[in-house]
């Protein structure tokens, strides 16, 4: 199985609440994946509510291997709101590995 661990900082917004309006359809769009891309066997999409941390949100995936997690970056709608998410971030973490 490979995990697929990313963190996302958001642009700097105007107000709080566009920031919360483009967290919560990242939010949204990423778990509707689900049902959409066969590859992908479990979805957690966190919004951080410390303070004191820097990154907005947490995204964990898991596949069922490596070709798994490739058919989920190629997916079109994985494409789709990547897109979305490239156009709201200003910084992006990642790190998979196989557990």
């Amino acid at each position: 199985m490979i995990k697929h661990v990313l963190l996302f900082k958001l642009r700097e917004m105007e107000t709080p609440e566009e920031k919360n309006k483009v967290v919560k359809t990242i939010k949204q769009r990423l778990e509707a994946l689900k049902n959409v891309v066969p590859s992908l066997v479990k979805i957690e999409v966190g919004l951080n509510e410390n303070p004191l941390e820097s990154f907005d949100i947490a995204l964990i995936t898991e596949h069922n291997d490596w070709q798994g997690l490739y058919d989920y970056r190629d997916h079109p709608e994985h494409v789709e709101v990547s897109k979305y998410i490239k156009a709201n971030v200003s910084q992006r973490c990642c790190a998979d590995f196989e557990f």
